[in-house]
């Protein structure tokens, strides 16, 4: 069993792909996950995290603020309460927009 307060993690400065973007390992394979990773990201007004792609798909469940969500050639807006999924590599992007901080899960494989 693994237990974590978000506010225990240190959160990494996203620095390749991240402006005013930071990312928290909540659960991964060091503490004990075998088959998926929890991460949380917090992207503050105005920040981004700018598009990229992988070869593993992932989940998103948004828990705070507003973002312009693009997924291949969708583009949305997504708020608190909106579940997203991005398959493996399909370019996807997600911006800040809303007055608030940006606060979203995202859950991956681990390969």
């Amino acid at each position: 069993m693994v237990v974590v307060k978000a506010d225990s993690v240190n959160a990494e400065e996203l620095r390749d792909i991240g402006v005013k973007a930071k990312i928290q390992w909540l659960i991964s394979r060091e503490t004990g996950a075998p088959n998926f990773s929890m991460r949380r990201f917090i992207v503050e007004r105005g920040g981004e995290i700018k598009e990229h792609s992988h070869d593993w798909e992932h989940e998103i469940y948004i828990l705070q603020g507003e973002a312009t969500v693009k997924v291949g050639k969708d583009t949305f807006t997504a708020s608190k309460d909106t579940a997203i999924y991005i398959p493996p590599n399909v370019p996807h992007s997600y911006k800040n927009t809303g007055d608030d901080t940006l606060i979203f899960i995202c859950v991956v494989p681990n390969k």
